[in-house]
């Protein structure tokens, strides 16, 4: 039972130490580039599978000039049938600023006395400790202040194309479209996923469409390695943060 994590332990050893030789090999010159090869030969390719329309058959006219299901001629290029691919562009300018204040103050005061109550004065003083005032019986006095400030500045830019594939046609005729995007660098992945819903009539003539003009919008930006690791808190000092009343 032991000598299984030996084994990996051994095993981790050799291929830092095989990095660690690669590294000491590139020492004085820049790293060197995959040569070109079939990319289907390599092991970690896999096929893209995505929504194709259905096949039409499109019966061939004898002395014509114009083939049924052509892409050319005189056709509209913009994306149009499910598989379709398309460009988002996506410029997000937001900016916001609210500044808000609030002064508050109160103050009250009451006095009650009875000097006269139906000649029954008399009887209240002999009633009452010696030497009360009835016509200072009680006096209350009340002050309240509360101010309260606020601001809030928020400002965010965001610039990008992405393409993305048409992944229904909906029975009004609007596109549904899903991309997604993957960028790497040295050890950093930085990751575009967006969705949404468009009119074929807001398509632009280069098969281009802005990110506001699709509903139901959903975009992200994000991404992981190690310099998120870097910038992003233990899980344990998340679960302290949510539970920790203090």
């Amino acid at each position: 039972m032991r000598r299984a994590p030996m084994s990996l332990l051994v095993a981790a050893m050799l291929l830092q130490g095989c990095g660690t030789f690669q590294r000491l090999g590139e020492v004085g010159s820049p790293p060197k580039m995959t040569p070109p090869g079939d990319p289907t030969k390599d092991p970690n390719w896999n096929p893209v599978s995505l929504p194709m329309p259905h096949v039409e058959n499109t019966p061939s006219t004898a002395n014509s000039l114009w083939r049924p299901g052509s892409h050319a001629f005189f056709s509209d290029p913009r994306a149009a049938r499910v598989g379709d691919i398309i460009t988002v562009t996506v410029n997000i300018v937001d900016s916001a600023v609210l500044d808000n204040g609030t002064s508050a103050t109160r103050t009250g005061s009451q006095a009650v006395g009875v000097p006269d109550l139906f000649g029954l004065q008399s009887a209240m003083s002999r009633a009452l400790p010696s030497g009360t005032d009835l016509t200072k019986l009680v006096s209350t006095n009340t002050a309240g202040s509360n101010v309260g400030s606020g601001a809030i500045k928020r400002d965010e830019t965001v610039q990008l194309r992405v393409a993305a594939v048409i992944t229904q046609v909906l029975p009004n005729g609007n596109l549904a479209l899903a991309g997604r995007q993957e960028v790497r660098v040295n050890s950093e992945l930085r990751e575009l996923v967006l969705s949404g819903v468009i009119r074929p009539q807001d398509i632009m003539s280069d098969n281009t469409v802005m990110h506001d003009r699709m509903a139901e919008a959903r975009i992200s930006y994000g991404g992981r390695g190690q310099l998120t690791d870097v910038q992003t808190a233990r899980y344990g000092q998340q679960v302290l943060d949510v539970i920790s009343p203090f």
